[in-house]
């Protein structure tokens, strides 16, 4: 007797829910630590949020290596050279809990531990060279790390900045924003004796040229979980709809910290509205570049030039006013940003069924 065909594949809601289980148990756990010890005022603030973002791909790895039999890097299967960098990111991730938790500790050495950890992230950057070259090309796209194609990395990171660049303009031409001075914003650098043109073009090569490669095994951390494992899961419902449910999701793992004045300060409700909303336009956009070269590195490097244009822009070009209301991550950047994905979402690559 013939079989009939199977049915279309569908997201293992079990496998997604001990995700998302093991990633919002975790970060809002890290999210109430930091609430209870002064919350943003508190010096470790930055390295906790650091932290914070290692923690989907921990929990995605975690998971794959040791309980989930279907995947690429589980530990009875998986062979390739790439699973040192799993482990190495096991490592990684504790190493980062120890430095939060002195930071924690001893305030007055934040500083201090914050820059002791680049040394493991650039290590990860050299363990990731190395492990290419003795592995071959496979060795990641085989575990689902694909580094994707450099042309989209270099194209879509280009379009990036130039997006950002004219929300600046936007803010600036709209007064919703006041232009920067920099020697009294930075007066380190203006200590440096630096000519006044110069601040700026060295500000932008440190943020936008040299920052997204210093950050980025850090945006793994999060593209590896968001992008890497339940993006692959939730566009079996189809990839407009799934893209459209991991957007409102990572959305919403955002909220403690919007709550307690991230991004959109005295803003609890509306900030975490607009959250929601940016971070469904950067998962279409980070999707689309994932489609497109098929490599979630693609979208480590975006997501780490993206915070690193924001800054920049945004604090050291203009200033908004107010977050909420001015182009950028409020209203009407998101606003700008819907018909940009609009245009995106024509693209017959969304079409294509898994």
């Amino acid at each position: 007797m013939q079989q009939s065909a199977p049915s279309a594949a569908k997201p293992n809601w079990p496998h997604v829910a001990w995700f998302l289980g093991l990633v919002f148990g975790f970060s809002w756990l890290v999210d109430l630590v930091l609430y209870l010890n002064g919350g943003l005022s508190n010096p470790a603030t930055m390295l906790l949020l650091q932290f914070q973002m290692l923690l989907p791909a921990f929990s995605a790895m975690f998971l794959g290596v040791f309980f989930f039999k279907e995947s690429p890097i589980y530990h009875r299967t998986h062979r390739s050279a790439s699973r040192w960098f799993v482990y190495y990111y096991f490592a990684l991730t504790t190493v980062y809990l120890i430095g939060a938790v002195a930071a924690l500790a001893q305030p007055d050495q934040t500083a201090t531990f914050s820059s002791l950890l680049l040394i493991p992230s650039v290590l990860g950057l050299v363990l990731l060279i190395v492990l290419r070259l003795v592995g071959g090309k496979g060795t990641f796209a085989s575990a689902g790390m694909a580094g994707g194609k450099a042309r989209i990395w270099a194209l879509y990171g280009l379009g990036l900045v130039a997006y950002y660049g004219f929300q600046t303009l936007l803010n600036y031409l709209f007064g919703l924003g006041e232009v920067v001075d920099l020697a009294a914003a930075f007066p380190q650098m203006a200590a440096a004796n630096l000519p006044a043109g110069a601040l700026l073009p060295i500000m932008a090569l440190n943020t936008v040229v040299i920052g997204p490669f210093l950050g980025l095994i850090i945006a793994f951390g999060e593209e590896y979980g968001w992008r890497g494992y339940l993006q692959t899961e939730l566009i079996k419902l189809g990839r407009v709809r799934g893209v459209l449910l991991l957007g409102a999701i990572w959305g919403v793992w955002h909220w403690p910290v919007i709550w307690m004045g991230y991004n959109f300060p005295g803003q609890p409700v509306l900030g975490s509205l607009a959250m929601v909303g940016l971070g469904v336009l950067l998962a279409y956009f980070f999707a689309h570049s994932v489609f497109k070269s098929q490599g979630v590195w693609t979208a480590a490097y975006l997501h780490a030039l993206n915070n690193q244009a924001l800054s920049f822009f945004f604090m050291a070009v203009v200033t908004p006013y107010d977050n909420l209301l001015s182009f950028g991550a409020g209203f009407p950047g998101l606003a700008l940003g819907a018909v940009v994905v609009a245009l995106l979402l024509r693209d017959p690559v969304w079409k294509i069924t898994e």
